[in-house]
């Protein structure tokens, strides 16, 4: 068995000539020939092998027929290390005898004689061989075709690379040098992963974040570096399904997930050295206040003018404010996907994840420490928002969302360590964002249904006809949140000496 270490980066394909031109790739000697490379995949009619996350293909390199087998790759950062094994291919049949680890060679053996061809991919590919430093080796391969599969078929344009000698961290430097100057960005979803969709025609879900696991041993760095990882992962699948689909939960979740990256820095900020949470804070900022614009055109429709539409017909003007506003939402789209943006947004991904990849552990400092203080220090700040929201200061009802979304990011950090009191208090919490949220949705609407309808008398009119459509729902919100917050922050903290386990 052997053991892939690879970064993969995307690319569009008219920046192709500029990153075979670029001359860190220009300058290194070619490894072989370039060559088209024929690849098919198989699996039972039931995808079996999919669900035990194993994928099985046939490779035509040239006269050579090669066989793989590749299991899941633990991916972060979008480094990508995974167990392969690979053997000539003879006689039409699949040996699986060199497997050496006995629980896949098992599964392979039990569906041997059903594996079917599921798709294809066909790509020409041109490897270079780059040498950084002395004892760093690493391959670069620019592949550029498709992805076929049930008579449908989806582009490949990928620089991979691989690394031979060396540490995570020359392929983060090598790939941070390379999209300093292109338009690159990491891939998480391999070539087989995006296979299957094409093959089950399936549009991915949205990624969300996923539970980590913290104990109260486990160093305050380390416990960062793992929930920072599982964020990135959620930005990088959502930043790329949102540059070839349309669904806007993927830009979304995208904006959530940069949001939560900014308050894990703050909740993580007595265990990180200031320089790293002072630069990456105001980076993640600026990144998800770029995402906005979309979203918050997405938002106002929904939940503003849709709730009106759909009620029954509805006059002209009120047409075309709802025209004008998805005319704006979608030239928010189409900015998102220009180059220049979307290079910035995967440039960000790379110099975090390389930054990750060398953040030093701290052995002195355990994260319940850091966790119990951190959430603390966020509710006596919702307390003190309230308070002055509740004195009849309008901007502090703004604030409080914004603090009791911190303390909800937070517990989801940390429920692992608080696991018989988190859930409830969290339940508390999200329904009282779902208030604070609507509020603020529509204050920040009616802003932007101003923008739109400008000096038209017919959309202004329009915009006052929403904003008194929904004025009783809001102060109705707006009463019921006060009382809301009151009582859930007066109410015992499961971060409370005694609940850790």
């Amino acid at each position: 068995m052997s053991k892939e270490v690879e970064l993969k980066l995307a690319l569009p394909p008219e920046a192709l000539p500029a990153l075979r031109a670029h001359p860190l790739i220009a300058a290194a000697p070619m490894e072989g020939a370039d060559g088209v490379l024929l690849n098919t995949y198989f699996d039972t009619p039931g995808l079996e092998l999919r669900s035990r996350k194993i994928a099985v293909r046939i490779r035509k390199d040239g006269a050579r027929w090669l066989q793989t087998v590749k299991c899941a790759a633990a991916s972060l950062g979008g480094l990508a290390s995974r167990p392969e094994w690979e053997q000539p291919y003879r006689d039409d049949r699949f040996d699986f005898s060199a497997v050496d680890a006995p629980e896949v060679q098992q599964q392979l053996e039990s569906v041997r004689s059903r594996l079917a061809p599921v798709f294809t991919t066909t790509f020409e590919r041109q490897t270079r061989r780059l040498m950084p430093a002395p004892g760093i080796v690493i391959l670069a391969m620019i592949d550029e075709g498709t992805i076929e599969a049930g008579g449908r078929s989806s582009p490949i344009c990928e620089l991979e690379l691989e690394l031979v000698s060396g540490d995570g961290k020359d392929l983060y430097a090598l790939a941070c040098q390379l999209a300093a100057d292109l338009p690159l960005r990491p891939e998480d979803a391999s070539k087989a992963q995006r296979g299957y969709e094409l093959y089950q025609n399936l549009k991915p879900a949205p990624r969300r974040a996923r539970p980590v696991a913290l104990t109260t041993k486990t160093e305050a760095r380390e416990a960062f570096r793992l929930l920072a990882y599982e964020l990135l992962a959620v930005w990088q699948a959502n930043e790329a399904l949102a540059l070839r689909l349309d669904d806007p939960e993927y830009v979304h979740q995208s904006r959530v997930a940069l949001r939560r990256l900014r308050t894990l820095l703050g909740l993580f900020r007595r265990a990180l050295p200031k320089p790293f949470t002072q630069v990456w804070r105001a980076r993640f900022a600026a990144l998800a206040n770029g995402l906005g614009a979309a979203r918050d055109a997405d938002v106002v429709l929904d939940t503003l003018l849709a709730p009106i539409t759909t009620q029954g017909p509805v006059g002209a003007d009120m047409q075309r404010l709802v025209a004008a506003l998805e005319a704006r939402r979608d030239a928010e789209r189409v900015s998102l996907r220009h180059v220049e943006a979307s290079a910035d947004r995967g440039r960000a991904q790379l110099e975090f994840a390389a930054a990750l990849h060398v953040l030093k552990p701290d052995a002195e400092l355990l994260v319940a420490h850091v966790a119990r203080d951190a959430m603390k220090r966020v509710r006596r700040d919702a307390r003190d928002s309230l308070a002055e929201a509740a004195a009849g200061d309008v901007a502090q009802l703004h604030r409080l969302r914004i603090v009791l979304k911190r303390l909800r990011y937070g517990l989801d950090f940390f429920a692992s360590l608080w696991p018989q009191k988190a859930s409830e208090y969290s339940h508390a919490l999200a329904e009282l964002q779902e208030s604070l949220g609507a509020i603020n949705d529509a204050a920040m609407g009616n802003r932007l249904l101003g923008e739109v309808a400008g000096d038209d008398p017919g959309l202004a009119a329009a915009r006052a006809f929403t904003a008194g459509w929904h004025a009783p729902r809001i102060a109705q919100l707006r009463a019921r949140a006060l009382t809301d917050a009151d009582s859930l922050l007066g109410s015992p903290a499961p971060w409370k000496k005694g609940s850790a386990k």
